[in-house]
């Protein structure tokens, strides 16, 4: 009997299955492959790019529009060119609260930048304790409302807590919010005590990516503490202190609702911010067009000071290797 014998599967030479295998995709084949991705990272990043066009585009291109015009909210907004930009020149009020805005930031900058450093270098070098780090943290919890509403009660001259201590200590009481000299330099502390602890954990975590082998290396050298800190700290943590000079600067710039529940612009616009300035400007006398001049103004001011920051710290280099 014969058997019938099936041909065997035809294959493929090994050659060309190897070319087949190696051959480079199309571009088609790439984006197929792609567009998965591509599409998932679109679903996540459109709830973003909605709020940054609502919220912060459009706000900002409708402001510098309305900087062009007369508007009041109750007739249409009347195009009155450079007029708004030309008053605000000639305003001493406007270059009155800048100075008043300029005379908080250094106090603010200056002092919470400084504090902040000693506090992280003292979290990094002694003790990296996450309930300390808990404990640095928490005044930045408060809302500025609620730290302002506090620190207005301690500082009260009659009966706070902080001016009883004064005078218990037989020294005069001091009106911290009352007083022209005093009352700036007051809230700026007032914004460093909330602050502090918030910058501090931005440069520890800076501190954090210095390589302990250059701290190890440099005591065996015989280098001590200070010298480690000005040598090996402040260069290799210089990008991270460079951002968070410009976050600091940029959001003292912004400084509103604290002078707004503790002086309310007063005593003699001695706290008259240019925040809380075009404020009052805006919902005070419903100036929207001069308000959006200012705010424009601001904008332009920020927008300089951040980039001569940015290049003079040079803030997008770093000297680790």
């Amino acid at each position: 009997m014969t058997i019938a014998s099936s041909s065997p599967p035809s294959r493929l030479p090994l050659g060309s299955a190897e070319e087949a295998a190696t051959k480079p995709r199309t571009r088609k084949a790439r984006a197929r492959e792609g567009g998965g991705d591509g599409r998932l990272a679109a679903v996540f990043i459109a709830p973003a790019l909605l709020g940054f066009l609502v919220f912060l585009l459009w706000p900002t291109l409708r402001g510098i529009y309305l900087s062009f015009t007369r508007f009041n909210l109750l007739t249409p907004a009347e195009w009155v060119g450079l007029d708004n930009y030309t008053r605000m020149v000639h305003d001493p009020i406007f270059w009155d609260s800048l100075k008043v805005t300029v005379e908080y930031v250094f106090i603010n900058i200056g002092i919470q930048t400084v504090s902040a450093l000693a506090i992280a270098v003292l979290l990094q070098r002694l003790t990296q304790s996450a309930m300390l780090r808990g404990i640095v943290l928490t005044p930045y919890l408060m809302s500025n409302v609620v730290a302002g509403i506090v620190w207005l009660w301690i500082l009260d001259t009659q009966l706070g807590i902080g001016n009883e201590i004064i005078a218990g200590l037989g020294f005069d009481r001091i009106p911290f919010l009352a007083d022209e000299t005093w009352a700036i330099p007051t809230i700026a502390l007032i914004n460093v005590w909330r602050h502090v602890g918030y910058t501090a954990l931005l440069l520890f975590a800076g501190l954090q990516a210095i390589p302990n082998d250059m701290y190890e290396a440099a005591k065996v050298d015989g280098a001590s503490e200070w010298r480690m800190f000005w040598r090996i700290t402040m260069p290799l943590l210089r990008p991270v202190l460079a951002v968070v000079l410009i976050m600091t600067v940029i959001g003292s710039f912004q400084v509103f609702d604290t002078v707004a529940v503790t002086t309310n612009g007063g005593p003699a616009n001695a706290t008259n911010v240019l925040q809380f300035y075009i404020y009052g400007a805006a919902f005070g006398r419903f100036q929207f067009g001069y308000a959006s001049a200012m705010s424009v103004a601001l904008l332009v001011v920020l927008s300089a000071i951040t980039f001569l920051q940015y290049r003079l710290t040079r803030a997008g280099q770093t000297d680790l290797g």
